[in-house]
């Protein structure tokens, strides 16, 4: 077989696949290598003609369908990457979008070695992933039946008047409403019905996921990660399933643009341009990261919740945890100070709590 070393490009969706090839040579242009099911055996039976499988480059782009395609070329041989869709380069004048034009762009691409893979997470990785990801989907579930039934019950002058809502004495406001109409009794007991489901499905979630973080290979990095002050089970928990091995970021500001935490910039000659964060990174982590950047405003010190997380952790570990503390604490302050809004220094606190999570991750690198 031939040993000039192919690339191939993949379009990939769920019931079909397009396929486009190049070879060396930067003016030979791919060449159409059709449109087919979606099934490994009918893909590898394709890309054996096309040589032995350590010369056949294969690429495509992450989507809703997964690793699992990669991972089975992979097992056969086959160098092949699983490339980030916001970084693949399109020219201004491409108005024309086929799947076949897609994959010879793509096929392209990885012969200039223009392409950004994305790291495959391992099982274990993305099974804690899809947990996380599904809490998070109970979370918003929940939310949204929420805002339903108090705005139902806002429709008709119902207004809860107490300073913090679903709580045990709300719930039971909500509980003694009365209505004249048997269809609007029934339709607030299916609105609050759901939110009871709901609330239980989360909590259940919450359960399984402290449950499966403390059996996994990347334990000691989870439980390093709760040094810092606002990162609780379900962000740590958060932060190993998104991003596994920190290592594989050299610098912590890499890992704030992986995120979309740093702001962003238009520059040109002598003029410098800079906006908001880019928020073209990972929207789990800024979230919870965000979320755990609230505890900032607090005074440094150790509850005795913390001490009990910091219990059994390496020096060095509790070293940067006490530096974040003091650090992101002044930072919070000095920016309010500023006349900053409380949103925008929250924000600021946590592209620098990333910081101090990256610097761990040197120290305690997880198991994939």
């Amino acid at each position: 077989m031939s040993k000039v070393a192919k690339y191939v490009g993949l379009d990939v969706h769920k019931s079909t696949i397009s396929m486009a090839v190049c070879e060396g040579g930067a003016l030979r242009r791919p060449r159409d290598g059709g449109t087919f099911a979606h099934d490994v055996p009918t893909l590898l039976r394709r890309l054996e003609r096309l040589g032995e499988p350590e010369h056949v480059h294969v690429a495509y782009e992450a989507g809703p369908t997964g690793y699992g395609l990669c991972r089975a070329l992979r097992e056969r041989g086959y160098p092949c990457i699983v490339i980030a869709p916001s970084k693949t380069p399109i020219g201004p004048a491409d108005r024309v979008k086929t799947d076949r034009r897609d994959a010879a762009r793509l096929a392209r691409l990885l012969r200039a070695g223009e392409l950004v893979p994305v790291t495959l997470p391992g099982t274990e990785q993305e099974a804690l992933r899809d947990l996380v990801r599904a809490r998070e989907d109970a979370m918003h579930a929940q939310r949204r039946a929420r805002q339903q039934l108090s705005s139902f019950l806002l429709r008709h002058g119902r207004a809860w008047s107490g300073k913090t809502a679903w709580t045990q004495a709300h719930q039971a406001w909500i509980r003694s409403q009365r209505f004249e109409s048997e269809i609007q009794r029934q339709v607030l007991e299916d609105y609050f019905q759901e939110t009871a489901r709901l609330d239980a499905r989360l909590a259940e979630l919450t359960r399984l996921l402290e449950q499966a973080a403390q059996t996994l290979s990347s334990h000691p990095l989870f439980r390093a990660l709760q040094a810092l002050r606002g990162v609780s089970t379900v962000v740590a928990a958060t932060l190993v399933a998104e991003l596994g091995d920190l290592r594989r970021f050299r610098t912590a500001p890499q890992l704030m643009s992986y995120v979309g935490l740093v702001p962003s910039e238009r520059s040109s000659g002598d003029r410098t341009r800079r906006g908001r964060i880019t928020k073209t990174g990972n929207p789990h982590l800024r979230r919870v990261l965000i979320q755990a950047a609230w505890h900032c405003h607090k005074r440094p010190g150790l509850s005795l919740h913390m001490k009990r997380r910091q219990q059994g952790l390496p020096p060095a570990i509790l070293d940067v945890a006490s530096k974040a503390q003091k650090r992101l604490h002044h930072r919070y302050w000095s920016l309010v100070n500023r006349c900053k809004t409380k949103q925008v220094a929250v924000v600021a606190c946590a592209r620098e709590l990333l910081g101090f999570v990256w610097a761990i991750g040197q120290l305690e690198p997880a198991a994939t």
